[in-house]
């Protein structure tokens, strides 16, 4: 007994002995530490270093009012493009659209200034491109404006209730659906044209076989835009659920159907949706989709991203044509410096507004007829046979151009049709609507939102890849995808509560 009680003592004591002070734990390395040190070099790289490496490349260049508008421009987008990448949250159709001014309507510009080539021929006056870099310009502002309103102005919160159900989820029943016709649709779309073989070719051989297969024809490609379109989009859209599903839910991960399906589609993708024959912006869609979606909360996933896409643009992109012909037909690029591809090929955004502008000077605005067509893109011209062809068809075939396969960025589909103003709005709008969707995925991925079948979790990071067609243009030619993912995505979604698929 008396050990007993000396034991109880000593532990008393112990316990009431002082304790030495605990070390205070060890601060963690978070983003907010680290952009201090990564802002300033980050800044000048896109804002002052890039430009003036540019602007000391040789060339027969003028520095004239287009020259300091550019690099104004570039200036400008690129300094957007760091507050996107430093931001605290991730804003992925502003960050994308930031990347894609910088690139395309700001550094390559400005090289082909400098330079003094252009990929494209600019038919115009001088004046006509000052006026479109003027007009880019005017429009990036219009599109933070439109950003500004859209931060201003508070989400409504949007009550879960029997008559509602909160935010859009996918129907299980339908999400096997739509499974089960990206497996037809992609079968279908393999074998009519030959087998899985000939997408491993080049998007030459592509075209060629769908001409061949009968579904277009000369006077339309309906057919051929939905056979490509219902090949590849159902496909892409399966996956990226499933993606979020394997991501978000622990039930889903253990469960042997769910990853073998993934796998299926994971195949089917891989045969359809592959780099080598599919253009270099749609595999962009591929990529830009599936990283968001695999990593919804990652802040470091998202700045690598708009970052490294921004390297990529640079470097790889104009040599990633490599598949765009056979071997025949390819011809690789030969330059001294890695601004020369910027200014000789690909990024013809700049100078095809120029010549839309003196287009338009001959010709008119259309006043609607242009928007109109791409939004009825799915209308013969058997049918309508007044239908509109691409913008960049149109001003092409104007200029002389045998290869009319040519870029009309937003901008210019704003101005074909309703001019200086039509633009502005047309931007403020989409800067307006980007904002308000990036607020409302943020919400959905960093709180208790609505589980693996959020449809804003997959809908906002296909459209964010999408970007970057739907910037390059032309509408006409980008509507027919777009389409086929918004039917299969209200097709899918329900407004009632699924709590038992939210508890997986």
């Amino acid at each position: 007994m008396t050990s007993v009680h000396e034991s109880a003592g000593a532990v008393a004591v112990r316990e009431s002995a002082p304790r030495p002070p605990a070390e205070p734990p060890a601060r963690p390395l978070t983003w907010a530490m680290l952009s201090r040190a990564v802002s300033v070099p980050l800044i000048l790289g896109l804002v002052c270093f890039l430009p003036a490496v540019i602007a000391a490349q040789p060339g027969s260049g003028v520095r004239d009012t287009a020259y300091w508008l550019q690099l104004v421009l570039t200036c400008y987008a690129g300094a957007r493009l760091a507050t996107m990448i430093l931001s605290t949250r991730r804003r992925l159709l502003q960050g994308v659209f930031w990347m894609f001014v910088y690139i395309a309507m700001g550094v390559a510009p400005f090289a082909q200034v400098v330079i003094g080539q252009t990929p494209t021929p600019m038919v115009g006056p001088r004046s006509d491109l000052v006026t479109a870099i003027a007009m880019i310009l005017v429009g990036c502002a219009a599109f933070d404006l439109g950003a500004l309103l859209a931060s201003r102005r508070p989400l409504k919160r949007r009550a879960s209730s029997r008559a509602t159900g909160g935010p859009a989820v996918a129907h299980p029943v339908r999400l096997r659906l739509l499974v089960l016709l990206a497996l037809l649709a992609s079968a279908y779309y393999v074998l009519k044209l030959g087998g899985p073989a000939v997408f491993f070719s080049s998007r030459q051989e592509i075209s060629d076989t769908v001409a061949q297969s009968g579904v277009a024809s000369a006077e339309s490609n309906v057919g051929s835009a939905f056979l490509k379109g219902f090949g590849t989009v159902p496909a892409l859209l399966a996956l990226l659920f499933y993606t979020r599903r394997l991501v978000t839910s622990r039930w889903a991960r253990r469960s042997p159907s769910t990853v073998l399906v993934w796998v299926a589609l994971a195949v089917v993708n891989l045969i359809v949706n592959n780099p080598i024959s599919n253009a270099r912006y749609w595999f962009l869609t591929v990529l830009v989709s599936l990283l968001f979606t695999a990593f919804p909360s990652s802040a470091a996933m998202y700045r690598s991203v708009l970052a490294m896409g921004v390297v990529g643009a640079l470097v790889l992109f104009p040599y990633a044509d490599r598949f765009r012909y056979d071997d025949e037909g390819y011809r690789p690029v030969q330059s001294a410096s890695v601004f020369e591809p910027l200014a000789t090929k690909d990024y013809d955004q700049t100078v095809m507004f120029a010549n839309t502008i003196t287009w338009v000077e001959t010709r008119g605005h259309t006043y609607g007829r242009q928007l109109a067509g791409s939004a009825l893109f799915f209308v013969p011209r058997a049918v309508w046979s007044g239908k509109p062809e691409d913008t960049g068809v149109r001003v092409g075939e104007w200029m002389g151009m045998k290869m009319t396969n040519l870029s009309a960025p937003l901008w210019t589909e704003f101005w074909v049709d309703f001019g200086a103003s039509g633009m502005i709005g047309g931007l403020a709008l989409i800067g307006y609507a980007a904002a308000r969707t990036d607020r409302r995925y943020a919400l959905a991925v960093t709180r208790a939102g609505p589980g693996p079948g959020s449809v804003l979790a997959i809908a906002a990071p296909l459209i964010a890849g999408y970007t970057f067609i739907l910037l390059r243009g032309p509408l006409l030619q980008a509507a027919g995808k777009l389409a086929i993912g918004a039917l299969c995505l209200v097709l899918i979604s329900t407004f009632r509560e699924q709590r038992a698929a939210r508890r997986r």
